[in-house]
């Protein structure tokens, strides 16, 4: 399982990859592989301000639900069009093409509880 030291990684199995002040944010190798065959991403909050740990969406997957949660502060610029029509996309490209969302970093947005590559590798 891969896990990109470039990006940052939470214990809710979610990535986060910061350009500038904005944020791609997915779910990673090991969360997908948990989830199985993902058939539909939900994420009814564009435009929203949240706080970090809020639930910013749901991925179902054949087996199950689950919540999606914001790794940092910040608002939602952009949901993946891509997801809508191949939310397989997660389990085939996690960091590349199956990104979730664009964040916008609120100023006050804390990067430092996030994990690096390796931090999050031996929290598995």
């Amino acid at each position: 399982m891969e896990f990109p030291s470039e990006l940052k990684y939470t214990r809710d199995h979610e990535w986060v990859r910061v350009e500038g002040d904005v944020a791609f944010i997915g779910i990673t190798a090991f969360a997908q592989g948990e989830l199985g065959d993902i058939v539909f991403v939900e994420i009814e909050t564009q435009g929203e301000a949240l706080d970090a740990h809020a639930v910013f969406g749901t991925v179902e997957a054949v087996k199950t639900v689950s919540d999606l949660f914001m790794p940092i502060k910040g608002t939602i610029l952009e949901v993946n069009p891509a997801l809508e029509g191949n939310p397989a996309l997660v389990n085939e490209d996690p960091y590349g093409q199956g990104w979730m969302i664009k964040v916008q970093i609120a100023a006050d947005a804390d990067l430092t509880s996030l994990m690096s590559a390796g931090e999050y590798e031996q929290s598995l």
